[in-house]
């Protein structure tokens, strides 16, 4: 293995089109294209007006997202908060977390250590009373 490895985020494969959930977001994990032993990177676009397909967290993993273009809402446990270009966020691992675009969509790079079977997707729709 190489000591470095340069990848074109948007040249991963999108893993929400292969899991019929293209209708709502884009998710390219490049861990794998990367050749990267323990970083997690992710590149998502959630479509105008549209929610995650669902939320998640994790046991051990701390996240930090950072908006690189439009505008939306995060919910982070029971708080919503307004986020827009160049926003970074860090989330704890326990904190159930998930994205809304605005009218304009949203693109967030997502990056952390990576833990295998550290994440869990929460079935709840965690954005009830949140509208």
């Amino acid at each position: 293995m190489s000591n470095y490895t340069i990848k074109n985020l948007r040249e991963v494969d999108d893993a929400a089109a292969g899991r019929d959930l293209s209708q709502v977001q884009e998710a390219r994990f490049a861990m794998g294209a990367l050749d990267a032993e323990a970083t997690g990177l992710c590149l998502q676009r959630v479509k105008p007006g549209k929610r995650q397909a669902f939320a998640h967290r994790h046991d051990q993993a701390e996240e930090v997202y950072v908006v690189l273009a439009g505008r939306g809402r995060v919910k982070l446990d029971d708080e919503v908060r307004e986020v827009g270009p160049m926003d970074a966020i860090r989330v704890a691992p326990r904190v159930v977390r998930a994205f809304e675009a605005s009218d304009e969509g949203l693109e967030i790079l997502v990056f952390g250590p990576h833990h295998p079977k550290d994440g869990e997707i929460v079935q709840d729709d965690v954005w009830t009373g949140h509208a």
